[in-house]
Protein backbone atom coordinates (compact mmCIF):
# COMPACT_ATOMS: atom_id res chain seq x y z
CA UNK A 1 0.00 0.00 0.00
CA UNK A 2 1.59 3.24 -0.92
CA UNK A 3 -0.69 5.77 0.24
CA UNK A 4 0.31 7.82 3.82
CA UNK A 5 -1.73 7.33 6.96
CA UNK A 6 -2.32 10.13 8.81
CA UNK A 7 -3.23 9.34 12.91
CA UNK A 8 -5.23 12.13 14.81
CA UNK A 9 -4.77 11.38 18.13
CA UNK A 10 -1.69 9.67 19.85
CA UNK A 11 -2.51 7.76 22.80
CA UNK A 12 -3.40 4.18 23.43
CA UNK A 13 -6.44 3.99 21.21
CA UNK A 14 -4.06 5.59 18.19
CA UNK A 15 -1.01 2.53 19.05
CA UNK A 16 -3.84 -0.09 18.28
CA UNK A 17 -5.19 1.91 15.02
CA UNK A 18 -1.42 2.29 13.97
CA UNK A 19 -0.95 -1.71 14.83
CA UNK A 20 -4.06 -2.41 12.76
CA UNK A 21 -3.21 -0.08 9.74
CA UNK A 22 0.84 -1.14 9.76
CA UNK A 23 -1.16 -5.28 9.61
CA UNK A 24 -3.19 -3.85 6.81
CA UNK A 25 -0.53 -2.91 4.99
CA UNK A 26 0.72 0.65 5.57
CA UNK A 27 3.83 1.72 5.80
CA UNK A 28 4.10 5.41 6.21
CA UNK A 29 2.39 6.64 9.05
CA UNK A 30 2.31 10.00 10.74
CA UNK A 31 0.31 10.86 14.32
CA UNK A 32 -0.90 14.44 15.00
CA UNK A 33 -1.79 14.94 18.82
CA UNK A 34 -2.19 18.25 20.54
CA UNK A 35 -0.56 17.11 23.77
CA UNK A 36 2.31 14.91 22.27
CA UNK A 37 5.49 15.47 20.51
CA UNK A 38 8.03 13.78 19.24
CA UNK A 39 7.38 10.12 18.76
CA UNK A 40 4.80 7.66 19.00
CA UNK A 41 5.75 3.83 18.71
CA UNK A 42 8.81 4.48 16.04
CA UNK A 43 6.62 7.15 14.49
CA UNK A 44 6.49 10.49 14.27
CA UNK A 45 3.79 12.84 15.83
CA UNK A 46 3.72 16.01 13.31
CA UNK A 47 2.16 18.58 15.58
CA UNK A 48 -1.43 19.08 16.71
CA UNK A 49 -4.83 17.51 15.11
CA UNK A 50 -5.50 21.57 13.57
CA UNK A 51 -2.96 20.36 11.21
CA UNK A 52 -4.55 17.83 9.46
CA UNK A 53 -5.72 20.05 6.32
CA UNK A 54 -1.95 21.22 5.63
CA UNK A 55 -1.39 17.21 5.35
CA UNK A 56 -3.79 16.36 2.43
CA UNK A 57 -2.07 15.68 -0.84
CA UNK A 58 -4.26 13.49 -2.73
CA UNK A 59 -2.39 10.49 -1.45
CA UNK A 60 -2.47 10.42 1.92
CA UNK A 61 -5.63 8.60 4.52
CA UNK A 62 -6.70 10.52 7.28
CA UNK A 63 -8.59 8.29 10.74
CA UNK A 64 -9.50 9.86 14.21
CA UNK A 65 -7.71 7.86 17.04
CA UNK A 66 -9.72 9.40 19.96
CA UNK A 67 -11.86 7.50 22.20
CA UNK A 68 -14.07 9.34 23.64
CA UNK A 69 -17.23 9.62 21.51
CA UNK A 70 -17.91 13.75 21.30
CA UNK A 71 -14.34 14.86 21.24
CA UNK A 72 -14.08 12.16 17.72
CA UNK A 73 -17.10 14.04 16.48
CA UNK A 74 -15.82 17.60 17.38
CA UNK A 75 -12.63 16.67 15.42
CA UNK A 76 -14.41 15.07 12.29
CA UNK A 77 -16.82 17.84 12.04
CA UNK A 78 -14.15 20.81 11.76
CA UNK A 79 -12.28 18.64 8.71
CA UNK A 80 -13.27 17.74 5.42
CA UNK A 81 -10.50 14.83 4.72
CA UNK A 82 -10.75 11.31 3.05
CA UNK A 83 -11.56 9.59 5.96
CA UNK A 84 -10.09 5.84 5.90
CA UNK A 85 -11.94 2.59 7.46
CA UNK A 86 -9.33 0.77 9.50
CA UNK A 87 -9.94 -2.76 9.71
CA UNK A 88 -7.53 -5.23 11.78
CA UNK A 89 -6.71 -8.32 9.35
CA UNK A 90 -7.67 -10.64 12.43
CA UNK A 91 -11.54 -8.82 12.45
CA UNK A 92 -14.04 -10.88 10.76
CA UNK A 93 -16.15 -8.61 7.97
CA UNK A 94 -19.19 -10.24 6.43
CA UNK A 95 -19.01 -9.14 2.37
CA UNK A 96 -23.03 -8.00 3.71
CA UNK A 97 -22.48 -5.79 6.34
CA UNK A 98 -21.67 -1.64 5.76
CA UNK A 99 -18.51 -0.07 7.18
CA UNK A 100 -19.08 4.09 7.58
CA UNK A 101 -16.08 6.23 6.71
CA UNK A 102 -13.54 6.83 9.51
CA UNK A 103 -14.64 3.61 11.36
CA UNK A 104 -11.99 1.62 13.08
CA UNK A 105 -12.76 -2.36 13.54
CA UNK A 106 -9.93 -3.69 15.69
CA UNK A 107 -8.28 -7.49 16.40
CA UNK A 108 -10.70 -10.11 16.85
CA UNK A 109 -13.66 -8.13 15.98
CA UNK A 110 -17.06 -9.74 14.24
CA UNK A 111 -19.22 -7.74 11.96
CA UNK A 112 -21.85 -10.14 10.79
CA UNK A 113 -24.05 -9.97 7.81
CA UNK A 114 -26.29 -7.03 7.35
CA UNK A 115 -25.01 -5.13 9.96
CA UNK A 116 -24.24 -1.52 9.27
CA UNK A 117 -21.93 0.87 10.88
CA UNK A 118 -21.67 4.38 10.44
CA UNK A 119 -18.80 6.77 9.89
CA UNK A 120 -16.56 7.20 12.69
CA UNK A 121 -17.42 4.56 14.92
CA UNK A 122 -14.68 1.89 17.02
CA UNK A 123 -15.75 -2.18 16.92
CA UNK A 124 -12.67 -2.77 19.46
CA UNK A 125 -10.93 -5.55 20.14
CA UNK A 126 -12.85 -9.24 20.31
CA UNK A 127 -16.14 -7.27 20.16
CA UNK A 128 -19.24 -8.89 18.58
CA UNK A 129 -21.69 -6.82 15.87
CA UNK A 130 -24.47 -9.01 14.95
CA UNK A 131 -26.56 -9.48 12.38
CA UNK A 132 -28.51 -6.53 11.23
CA UNK A 133 -27.27 -4.02 14.08
CA UNK A 134 -27.38 -0.59 13.40
CA UNK A 135 -24.54 1.30 14.38
CA UNK A 136 -25.51 4.92 14.58
CA UNK A 137 -22.13 7.51 13.74
CA UNK A 138 -19.62 8.02 16.38
CA UNK A 139 -20.79 4.77 18.80
CA UNK A 140 -18.34 2.65 20.07
CA UNK A 141 -18.47 -1.21 20.81
CA UNK A 142 -15.68 -1.80 23.50
CA UNK A 143 -13.78 -4.96 24.04
CA UNK A 144 -15.12 -8.16 24.43
CA UNK A 145 -19.01 -6.31 24.09
CA UNK A 146 -21.48 -8.61 22.52
CA UNK A 147 -24.56 -7.25 20.72
CA UNK A 148 -27.55 -10.09 19.80
CA UNK A 149 -28.73 -9.49 16.76
CA UNK A 150 -30.68 -6.67 15.15
CA UNK A 151 -29.98 -4.79 18.16
CA UNK A 152 -29.39 -0.68 17.17
CA UNK A 153 -26.79 1.35 18.93
CA UNK A 154 -28.14 5.37 18.79
CA UNK A 155 -25.12 8.02 17.84
CA UNK A 156 -22.37 8.81 20.48
CA UNK A 157 -23.36 5.41 22.56
CA UNK A 158 -20.75 3.77 24.02
CA UNK A 159 -21.36 0.02 24.79
CA UNK A 160 -18.57 -0.82 28.06
CA UNK A 161 -15.83 -3.77 28.40
CA UNK A 162 -17.50 -7.19 27.85
CA UNK A 163 -21.38 -6.10 28.38
CA UNK A 164 -24.15 -8.08 26.47
CA UNK A 165 -27.17 -6.28 25.04
CA UNK A 166 -30.30 -8.95 23.93
CA UNK A 167 -31.23 -8.96 20.51
CA UNK A 168 -33.97 -6.52 19.32
CA UNK A 169 -32.94 -4.13 22.04
CA UNK A 170 -32.15 -0.65 21.28
CA UNK A 171 -29.44 1.82 22.92
CA UNK A 172 -30.29 5.35 22.82
CA UNK A 173 -28.58 8.21 21.06
CA UNK A 174 -25.38 8.97 24.04
CA UNK A 175 -26.25 6.15 26.15
CA UNK A 176 -23.36 4.79 27.87
CA UNK A 177 -23.48 0.83 29.13
CA UNK A 178 -21.14 0.07 32.03
CA UNK A 179 -18.76 -2.89 31.93
CA UNK A 180 -20.04 -6.16 32.05
CA UNK A 181 -23.90 -4.84 32.22
CA UNK A 182 -26.28 -7.16 30.59
CA UNK A 183 -29.03 -5.36 28.39
CA UNK A 184 -32.41 -6.92 28.16
CA UNK A 185 -34.52 -3.53 27.74
CA UNK A 186 -34.32 -1.02 25.36
CA UNK A 187 -32.39 2.18 27.38
CA UNK A 188 -33.31 5.65 27.07
CA UNK A 189 -30.98 8.50 25.45
CA UNK A 190 -28.48 10.01 27.58
CA UNK A 191 -28.63 7.49 30.60
CA UNK A 192 -25.89 5.59 32.19
CA UNK A 193 -27.00 1.83 32.35
CA UNK A 194 -24.81 -0.51 34.94
CA UNK A 195 -25.48 -3.94 36.44
CA UNK A 196 -27.33 -7.26 35.76
CA UNK A 197 -29.88 -6.84 34.31
CA UNK A 198 -28.99 -3.44 33.32
CA UNK A 199 -30.57 -0.71 35.36
CA UNK A 200 -30.24 3.22 34.85
CA UNK A 201 -27.42 5.28 37.02
CA UNK A 202 -28.21 9.13 37.45
CA UNK A 203 -26.68 10.88 34.81
CA UNK A 204 -22.86 11.15 34.57
CA UNK A 205 -22.23 8.41 37.20
CA UNK A 206 -19.13 6.91 37.10
CA UNK A 207 -18.94 3.11 35.37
Amino acid sequence: MNKRLVILGAGGHGRAVADAALKMGYRTIVFLDDRAMGRCIGFPIAGPLDRAEALRDGKTDFVIALGDNRLRRRVAMGHDLPWARIVHPSAQISPFAELGAGTVVLAGAAVNVCARVGRHCIVNTGAVVEHDNVLEDFAQVAPRAALGGSVRVGALAQIGIGAVVKNNIAVGMGCVIGAGAVVVKSTEPGGVYVGVPAWRREKGAAV
